[in-house]
């Protein structure tokens, strides 16, 4: 499959890659590059069914979007890379930097959504407040609860090429949460942050939910070396809504590595 790339020339000694968040694009990270100045070279892809991608088909060897993803990204690494990653996207970047911490120079995550990594009654109530649309099929009532959980809230198209993609790109939502919730990547594996001994630096927004913090706190007990950061009157669509804070959390992470 061939995947739409961003590019945004830099550094040529130090390559970055950036990982966006489900319903969302490599265009995420315009405003970060223009305000990095150069500082490093970037590249991100948009996953299928999102940007300029063509539509996710599932392999049918057992392959998710998750494990699609993660390979795209482990196949542009041949030496040390930055990874930026938001939600879906910072969870990729975390299991790549658990199997292969040597690949890494600096992690900087925004708001990973690995709901297993928190309790597991948070977790629970995350899956339940979306089950019961899928129960109904009802995917545009799905759409609204899930843009306005996770801060684009908004009008929802209920005709045309737009909201069929929409659609469609719930439905991966629906699908990658469960491998989220039970962790079928087995990132959280004994012994599996520890090894990640390269500057971290988790950045979430005041106003997200609270499960995002719950996340970012078990994830920093294990963390070796690890900053948090919380941008206040953030959510979740920090990188486009406060890029300036972004900018600056992310160069200072860069510089620490």
């Amino acid at each position: 499959m061939q995947l739409n790339e961003r590019h945004f020339p830099g550094d040529p000694e130090r390559p970055a890659i950036g990982l966006h968040c489900m319903m969302g694009s490599g265009g995420l990270f315009d405003p970060l590059a223009a305000r990095l100045g150069g500082l490093v070279d970037l590249r991100a892809f948009d996953f299928p069914g999102h940007g300029r991608s063509p539509g996710w088909i599932a392999p049918g060897d057992g392959i998710d979007l998750h494990t699609f993803v993660t390979r795209q990204t482990a196949g542009l690494i041949t030496r040390p890379v930055d990874l930026i990653g938001h939600s879906f996207g910072a969870t990729v970047a975390l299991r790549i930097a658990v199997g292969a911490p040597h690949a890494i120079r600096s992690l900087t995550l925004v708001e990973p959504v690995l709901f297993a990594a928190a309790s597991p009654a948070a977790s629970t109530a995350e899956y339940d407040r979306l089950a019961p649309y899928e129960v109904a099929q009802d995917w545009d009532g799905m759409l609204r609860q899930f843009l306005g959980d996770w801060g684009a809230a908004g009008p929802v198209p209920s005709e045309g090429p737009k909201a069929e993609r929409l659609r469609r790109q719930m439905r991966m939502v629906v699908d990658t949460n469960a491998g989220l919730m039970a962790d079928r990547a087995n990132i959280l594996r004994e012994g599996g942050l520890e090894g990640v001994d390269v500057p971290v630096m988790l950045i979430a927004g005041a106003q997200s939910p609270p499960i995002v913090h719950e996340i970012a706190e078990a994830l920093a007990a294990r963390l070796p070396d690890v900053a948090r950061a919380t941008i206040p009157g953030a959510g979740h669509m920090l990188p486009m809504s406060h890029p300036d804070q972004f900018a600056e959390l992310t160069r200072m992470n860069l510089e620490r590595s």
